[in-house]
């Protein structure tokens, strides 16, 4: 077994944590990134034989939370839960009184999720083509979960990537912009899968593309972007546990052990799966590459945009 690295029965784990940890989500509470907070931190809790504590610290997409954990110790104790907004707020936020790249270690990559353009039942935009030719002729509106969001970044990358014409129509979340959708007042929107997937299945609204590189497997008949036209498009919301910068790398290959080992579980596997995400299996530094790029990436689309 490497250094460091242990997997070992709970009494073991116990042994290593002596300290509650406490899990601070950057967004209010009954969201994805707080229910896969909550799922992690109570699979946690039963492993190690700590409390785990779930902190939801909301406002200013979820910086007012990463300042929080950037100014905690080192010792394990805090986490920060966050998504790939996280990679979208340097570039949005002329202030975020913490450095991204510097004041956080990368712990866990739980899971990616991709988003879906969906329409209202009765639209007559049956593809993405049928989109493209009406955002074409002039602009088509499209609602997101809010500005400066992975669903937002993704609309406004559509339409670079097909030469669309699109209005954003921001929301306060998922939810609201999925119903705005389904009652018609507005013709597109891209939300995650998870949030579109009740009235997908109500037969509220429909869905005509997948932003991922593959096609999902509860919607196997719902093309991806790239499939309808758009070489190379892939855009999907990760979902993932950081630290502050001081802790030690001991200890955050402790974290990522036991988390890795929860997160392989296949019951563990599965109900991520049943909610619409992907599990990942990265290691720290991959997942760090992964947020180390999302932020070059997303970056220059909002300079491209003028996003501020």
């Amino acid at each position: 077994m490497a250094a460091g690295v242990w997997l070992g029965n709970s009494s073991m784990a116990a042994a290593r944590f002596d300290k509650p940890i406490t899990i601070v989500v950057t967004f209010p509470p009954g969201g994805g990134t707080d229910l896969l907070a909550r799922k992690l931190g109570a699979a946690l809790q039963q492993r190690i034989g700590q409390n785990v504590i779930v902190e939801n610290r909301p406002g200013a997409s979820g910086n007012i939370g990463a300042r929080h954990v950037a100014e905690a110790a080192g010792d394990g104790s805090t986490l920060l839960m966050v998504n790939s907004s996280f990679a979208i707020n340097p570039a949005v936020y002329r202030q975020l009184d913490f450095d991204p790249r510097n004041d956080f270690k990368p712990v866990l990559n739980v899971g990616t999720i991709a988003s879906v353009l969906v329409v209202p039942h009765n639209s007559t935009l049956q593809n993405l083509a049928d989109a493209r030719a009406a955002a074409q002729a002039q602009e088509l509106p499209f609602a997101s979960c809010g500005n400066g969001t992975p669903q937002h970044m993704a609309g406004e990358m559509l339409a670079q990537a097909a030469h669309l014409h699109l209005q954003h129509v921001p929301y306060k979340g998922c939810g609201p912009a999925i119903t705005a959708v389904a009652a018609g007042q507005v013709p597109l929107g891209v939300v995650t899968a998870s949030s579109a997937a009740p009235l997908i299945e109500a037969g509220r609204v429909r869905a005509i593309a997948i932003t991922a590189p593959q096609r999902l497997a509860q919607w196997p008949q719902v093309p991806t972007v790239a499939e309808q036209g758009v070489a190379g498009f892939a855009v999907e919301q990760w979902h993932g546990l950081l630290a502050p910068a001081a802790t030690s790398d001991a200890r955050l290959q402790q974290m990522h052990a036991v988390l890795a080992q929860i997160l392989a579980e296949p019951a563990m596997q599965q109900s991520l799966r049943d909610q619409g995400y992907t599990p990942v299996q990265q290691s720290t530094a991959q997942f760090g590459k992964t947020i180390a790029s999302d932020i070059d990436r997303y970056s220059a689309v909002a300079q491209q945009l003028g996003l501020r």
